[in-house]
């Protein structure tokens, strides 16, 4: 077997496990991921039609820029939920592969249950960057920081985003992160926890590696506009190129660098116009 450099990889084959499960793990992260991205697609719409209303209200000279409620702030985390849902769940099918398969071949009972625990608690995890997100975004309106289109309407801030997430890219943290979820079956070798519980546990620890290899590339979003979903299948594919990629640990080096640029000339743009 041809081996790359931090690629992820399996000292065996999916064999051990169930016919069954080779079909309802891969089936089940497709589903997720399919009703996460029609949901969002619907949101979308939504947006675009409430957008076009709000511009004919602005033209009357009424504003929109309504303080949010209770309400508004539940409904963004859902949409945060749902997108995180929808970028993280492929970049996690090699790791539930693994779990289920390792699960097998220790002949354990409940290898189903244990994945879908195993699940819950990675996607647990991405929930809570979700709340984390959607209150930074309630921040935002409130200061009159972010346009009709969910992206922060200050070049410096969005400057400072992008360097924050490319400065990022270049550290220790992410580098430690990133080789992690790039050797699934180290992780699962090492830190392996029975029963139901266990699986909660190791999901909910390799939900943290993920977190800490992949939050500032979310941050972008805030740059690029939330519900902008050609940014948001773009940083979906560059994650799993991250990840399960043969060179995904320069990749991720050389976006840094990129980011910084873009963050600097973002910056000194609205410099050279004041």
């Amino acid at each position: 077997m041809r081996r790359f450099p931090g690629a992820v990889l399996s000292s065996f084959p999916v064999e051990s496990l169930s016919l069954r499960g080779r079909i309802l793990i891969p089936a089940c992260i497709a589903l997720l991921t399919g009703l996460s991205w029609a949901y969002l697609i619907y949101l979308d719409g939504r947006m675009t039609s409430a957008m076009e209303h709000d511009s004919m209200m602005a033209a009357m000279g009424m504003t929109m820029n309504m303080p949010w409620t209770a309400a508004d702030v539940f409904v963004t985390f859902a949409m945060w939920v749902v997108m995180m849902a929808g970028m993280m769940a492929p970049s996690a099918a090699p790791v539930l592969l693994l779990f289920a398969e390792v699960q097998a071949r220790r002949s354990e009972p409940g290898e189903s249950a244990a994945t879908m625990m195993f699940g819950l608690g990675y996607l647990a995890v991405w929930s809570g960057f979700s709340a984390a997100a959607a209150l930074a975004q309630w921040a935002l309106h409130q200061a009159a920081m972010l346009s009709p289109a969910m992206a922060a309407s200050s070049s410096r801030l969005s400057g400072a985003i992008l360097i924050t997430a490319g400065a990022y890219q270049l550290t220790p943290w992410k580098s430690e992160c990133l080789t992690h979820c790039r050797s699934p079956l180290a992780f699962l070798m090492t830190c392996w926890r029975d029963g139901k519980l266990g699986a909660l546990q190791m999901g909910l620890r390799h939900g943290a590696y993920c977190l800490g290899c992949c939050w500032a590339l979310m941050c972008v979003l805030f740059v690029v506009g939330v519900m902008n979903l050609v940014w948001v299948a773009a940083l979906t594919g560059f994650v799993l190129l991250e990840k399960i990629g043969p060179q995904g640990a320069m990749i991720a080096r050389i976006a840094g660098a990129a980011l910084i640029v873009l963050g600097i000339v973002a910056i000194g743009r609205t410099i050279l116009i004041y």
